[in-house]
């Protein structure tokens, strides 16, 4: 039997923050994860793939954050698609936590975003019926 796929999306500008997004999602159990730096790039992945995460920066050159998180929750084939959103400005933020699954203020920390990703991946592990112990 083959191992559970859990492919994610990361997008965020800034590379440094972006690498250490994908690598702490990663570490949650979450392959294969893709990164976009652009908000058009992000659209573009998204209307050819169905990732199960998405960590998403708001405050994006392309296409804001908010704009693609409408696309994700307008999207069907996206329904399932979890979104925790990554951002400085808390003000952006807040008319947005009921859209996403959560929200976290940066700086955010590698274990942090590892631990709540892991959390996300064990979710969606139980609703597939499968074994959420892995990982």
């Amino acid at each position: 039997m083959s191992q559970p796929v859990y492919p994610a999306l990361v997008v965020e500008d800034d590379a440094f923050q972006a690498e250490i997004f994908a690598k702490a999602v990663e570490a949650a159990g979450f392959d294969p994860v893709e990164t976009r730096h652009d908000g058009q790039e992000a659209l573009a992945y998204l209307q050819q793939h169905s990732p199960m995460l998405v960590v998403l920066d708001l405050n994006l050159p392309g296409a804001l954050g908010d704009d693609i998180l409408a696309y994700i929750r307008g999207e069907p084939r996206l329904a399932e698609t979890r979104v925790i959103l990554a951002t400085g400005n808390p003000h952006m933020a807040d008319p947005l936590q009921a859209e996403s699954d959560l929200v976290l203020l940066k700086p955010v920390s590698f274990s942090q975003l590892r631990d709540l990703a892991l959390r996300l991946r064990r979710a969606i592990a139980v609703q597939r019926g499968e074994d959420c112990d892995a990982g």
